[in-house]
């Protein structure tokens, strides 16, 4: 089923700032670390065939640098080698050039339609990489950062048909019972679309369980279920109980025939074929009920014999067996009852005793009747069930997407919106339908900021959201902090008044000419990957 949720993005008037005076260009040096790479970032360039912008939003652009939130500074990237090679940072004048941590079984080069590897951090212990070429890895990781507990060891690997990247994916233990849950996108040509782009966009939600506990530890797909959409979400994330998923998409997402569905279906095709009509057709309103039965040619109402009791019908034609009989699923005003015949058809009106409670069957027990649904029941049900159904659409309207960021890595990711010229997080709360976004931080003036930065590629903010930062695609990096207290005297000019906290805006420019191709931000620094190096930016001295 699906329904329109009925709830919003609701503002936290406190965490705005109407009096906001604008960012100060601020001078002041930053600390800017240069690593050089041993091998250059498996960087995978667009092909011919992939021309629209959902293949520019979903690969073209995307982020080469993967962020570990589960232990802070933890940057991880692939190489040309295949190696995922990380960078621990600790202290930033004693750093180590990043060291290989994984190496991916298959030759990345050797598949033509290959697209960038990507890895996602599941929990403290988990990770997820694709390679890009369709196969899935489930790593067990042990502790990461620690060389005496680290060890990555391949759990699971399949082959999933065309690449993908990885969305999102979280693990999760329900009744004892461990399992990872993996959102893979891709781009896949649409022969039915003749009219668009020619494309689709599938997001395949894959759940790995563990099956053998006992003797040896192993890992099988447990679930496999396909969304199809018309635009890349700009968001996607799995609830951290992995019972649900929400997405953030200018277009809808619906879920189409799952493998669990097919195989049901082919086992329940011999049944089906041998299924007959349904004997009676039957509607209800909170007063009475309508049955319909069809009838053979040439039937007058002599040929018919129609019997009603408080709790009980009885229906048949002359000579032959009933065709409707039994228990009531409750009383009647046996006496109000009707009956006529119209269209080749018998109708039959029952007044219920009880008016109100909507029957959930005609006959006890009886199979031999469908029940037929008008629209406006149809809206009614929907309305009352819409906390229940499996895909819910909320209308952000001209609220812009931004960018999304890990606050909390046990909780969904956040995202940023654009609210007038602020920029607002929210942090989804799957557990809480009341108030499933919670607005947690505001960065002033930032949608204004962010709509003049034409070549802006990645936005990025820390956990603690002291600052946000946009990279452009060559070298700069603008920082924008949140307001802090002044230690001098500071008045506005315009108005004559003492100004009590500034915000100030950075910019960085790095001394590189390759192209950017990853961006993450910490409470500290900002770790920008480019096609041969990694440079770090100390944003801030304290945490």
């Amino acid at each position: 089923m699906e329904a329109v949720a009925n709830c919003s993005l609701r503002v936290k008037r406190q965490l705005l700032d109407p009096k906001f005076e604008g960012y100060k260009l601020s001078l002041e040096p930053l600390a800017c670390y240069q690593l050089g790479l041993d091998s250059a970032v498996a960087e995978v360039k667009l092909r011919d065939d992939q021309y629209t912008l959902d293949h520019m939003r979903a690969f073209g652009m995307y982020n080469y640098l993967h962020l570990d939130s589960w232990y802070q500074d933890n940057v991880y990237y692939v190489d040309q080698l295949g190696r995922v090679m990380n960078l621990s940072v600790t202290l930033d004048t004693a750093l180590r050039k990043p060291r290989e941590i994984f190496r991916l079984p298959s030759d990345l080069t050797a598949c033509d339609n290959r697209l960038c590897a990507s890895i996602h951090f599941s929990s403290s212990t988990w990770v997820t990489i694709s390679d890009g070429t369709g196969s899935l890895y489930l790593i067990k990781t042990g502790k990461r950062g620690d060389a005496a507990s680290e060890k990555w060891e391949i759990m699971f690997n399949e082959e999933l048909g065309s690449p993908f990247v990885i969305a999102h994916s979280v693990s999760f233990v329900k009744s004892d019972v461990h399992s990872v849950a993996g959102l893979l996108l891709r781009v896949e040509k649409d022969e039915l679309d003749a009219k668009g782009s020619g494309f689709h966009v599938s997001l395949e939600w894959v759940t790995i369980t563990e099956v053998d506990k006992e003797d040896n530890q192993r890992y099988e797909i447990f679930k496999r279920r396909i969304l199809q959409g018309k635009s890349v979400p700009h968001y996607a994330a799995i609830e951290p109980d992995g019972d649900g998923l929400m997405i953030v998409s200018y277009k809808p997402f619906r879920f189409m025939q799952d493998e669990e569905n097919q195989l049901e279906k082919k086992e329940d095709g011999k049944i089906a074929d041998k299924k007959r009509d349904p004997v009676y057709y039957w509607q209800q309103s909170e007063d009475d009920l309508t049955v319909t039965i069809h009838l053979p040619q040439d039937i007058t109402k002599d040929d018919i014999q129609v019997q009603f009791s408080p709790d009980h019908i009885f229906v048949a034609l002359k000579s032959q067996p009933p065709l409707v009989e039994g228990k009531l699923c409750s009383s009647i005003d046996h006496e109000s009852c009707t009956w006529i015949i119209r269209d080749n058809s018998l109708e039959i009106s029952l007044i219920k005793k009880d008016e109100g409670p909507m029957w959930p069957e005609l006959i006890v027990g009886d199979a031999q009747g469908e029940f037929i649904m008008d629209s406006s029941q149809c809206s009614a049900v929907a309305e009352r069930l819409m906390h229940l159904t499996s895909e819910e659409m909320v209308n952000l309207g001209s609220n812009q997407y931004l960018f999304s960021a890990v606050v909390d890595p046990k909780e969904m990711p956040c995202f940023c919106l654009r609210h007038d010229i602020d920029a607002i997080l929210w942090q989804p709360r799957s557990d809480q339908p009341d108030n499933m976004w919670e607005h947690i931080a505001t960065f002033n003036a930032l949608g204004y900021v962010q709509a003049s930065k034409q070549d802006k590629k990645f936005t990025a903010c820390p956990p603690n959201y002291s600052y946000a930062a946009i990279c452009e695609c060559l070298r700069r990096v603008f920082i924008y902090r949140q307001p802090t207290p002044l230690s001098t005297v500071l008045y506005n000019r315009k108005e004559g008044r003492q100004v009590g906290q500034v915000a100030k805006q950075l910019v960085a420019t790095l001394e590189a000419s390759d192209p950017i191709l990853g961006f993450q931000a910490t409470n500290e620094r900002l770790f920008v990957l480019t096609t041969k190096s990694l440079f770090l930016i100390k944003v801030n001295t304290e945490n």
